[in-house]
C-alpha cells in the first residue's frame, strides 16, 4: 500500500478482502489509535501537565505506578468504552476486567498495557502502550476473566504505539507488519514501512546484566558467549543493549535485529514467580508481532504463543527477535 496511507484507510481496504467483514474492527482499532494519540500528547508534555512521578499507589501486582500509569489507563477505557466494538477490556493496571454495558457490548475483546516501561518517563526515554485483540465467544452473554485466557495463537490483532522522538504505531493483524508514524500536524497515523522483517541472525542482545549472579546455566552460557566476542566459541562480536521498555526493545529488534531476553531465574523464582513479565499484555502481543517479522519467541522450553494461560496476570519468561539466535538460547535450556 502506498507509504503515507492513513492507519484507518490501510485497515478499511485490508478489512474489504475479508468476508462479511461488518466495519466492526475497524472501528476498534480506530479507537485504540486515538487514546494513543491522548497518551502521545500528555507524554510530549510531560512536566508542562504535572503528569511525571509516582501517583502514590500500587497496581495490582503490588507495583508502584506513575501518574501516567493511571491516566493511560483512564485514557484506554474512555476511548473503548462507549463506541460498542468490544465486550470488556482487560488491562495490566486492573486486578479484573472491564465489561462493557449490555447496549454496548462489542464482538472483540481488548487486553493492555497502557504504558510499557513507565520507570522511564520521568528520566525522558522511550515508553509505549502494547495491547492485543481476541474475538468475544459468540455465545458469551456477560463476558468473564475465562473468555480472556485463550493462547495467543488465537489473537486476531496485536500492536504496540512507541512513545519517542515520533510516536509509532506498530500494528499485525496476522498478515505481516507495518509500522505508522504519527504526523502531528495532521494528527494521523500514517503508513511508514510496510513488510517488516527481522534478520534472522543478529550481533546485538538486550537483557539486564544487573541480575547475572541469579541466572540459570543456559541464559549464562549464551550470554559468556557473547560476550567473548571474537575470540570466544561464537566468533563475532556482540553489542548489549538495555532500554527497561519491552515496547522499545521489541522495536530496536524490528528495525535493526537483535535479542530480548527477560528469562526467569534464582531470584524471580524466590519470589514465587514463573517469570517477570506478563503473558496477556506483553508476551502474547510482542510474539505475534515478532513472528509475523520472521522472528522466533519463547520461554526458553517452550513457543509462547502456544501457552495455555491459566490467570490474567500471569507471568513467563520471555526470549524473543532474531530467529537463529532464539532457537539457540532455546536449546541450551533443551
Amino acid at each position: 500500500m502506498r507509504i503515507g496511507t492513513t492507519l484507518t484507510h490501510y485497515i478499511i481496504r485490508n478489512q474489504r478482502e475479508i468476508a462479511g467483514a461488518s466495519g466492526t474492527f475497524t472501528g476498534l482499532l480506530n479507537d485504540v489509535s486515538v487514546a494513543c494519540k491522548k497518551i502521545a500528547a500528555l507524554v510530549d508534555k510531560g512536566a508542562l501537565v504535572n503528569v511525571l512521578g509516582s501517583a502514590e499507589s500500587e497496581n495490582v501486582q503490588g507495583e508502584q505506578q506513575k501518574k501516567l500509569d493511571v491516566i493511560s489507563n483512564e485514557i484506554m477505557i474512555e476511548a473503548l468504552e462507549h463506541n460498542g466494538h468490544i465486550a470488556a477490556l482487560a488491562s495490566e493496571e486492573m486486578e479484573g476486567i472491564h465489561p462493557m454495558t449490555a447496549e454496548r457490548r462489542g464482538r472483540y475483546l481488548l487486553l493492555c498495557d497502557p504504558l510499557d516501561g513507565s520507570s522511564n518517563i520521568d528520566v525522558n526515554v522511550s515508553v509505549g502502550t502494547i495491547f492485543s485483540i481476541l474475538r468475544a465467544p459468540d455465545d458469551a452473554t456477560e463476558p468473564t476473566e475465562a473468555d480472556f485466557l485463550r493462547p495467543g495463537t488465537e489473537q486476531v490483532a496485536a500492536g504496540y504505539c512507541l512513545y519517542g522522538p515520533s510516536a509509532m504505531m506498530v500494528l499485525t493483524t496476522g498478515e505481516g507488519v507495518s509500522m505508522f508514524t504519527l504526523d502531528r500536524d495532521i494528527g494521523e497515523f500514517l503508513l511508514t514501512r510496510e513488510n517488516v522483517t527481522i534478520e534472522a541472525d543478529t550481533k546485538e542482545f538486550a537483557i539486564n546484566a544487573s541480575y547475572q549472579r541469579h541466572w540459570d546455566d543456559p541464559v549464562r552460557r549464551y550470554i559468556d558467549e557473547c560476550l567473548a566476542g571474537e575470540d570466544g566459541p561464537r566468533g563475532k562480536n556482540f553489542n548489549m543493549r538495555w532500554v527497561a521498555s519491552m515496547v522499545a526493545e521489541v522495536h530496536r529488534i524490528l528495525t535493526r535485529g537483535g535479542i530480548f531476553m527477560y528469562p526467569c531465574d534464582r531470584r524471580i523464582r524466590a519470589q514465587g514467580k514463573a517469570g517477570k513479565l506478563r503473558l496477556m499484555y506483553e508476551a502474547n502481543p510482542m510474539a505475534m508481532i515478532v513472528e509475523q517479522a520472521g522472528g522466533a519467541a519463547t520461554t526458553g522450553t517452550q513457543r509462547i504463543l502456544e501457552i495455555e494461560p491459566e490467570e490474567l496476570h500471569q507471568r513467563v519468561p520471555v526470549i524473543l527477535g532474531s530467529r537463529n539466535e532464539v532457537e539457540r538460547v532455546t536449546s541450551y535450556h533443551g
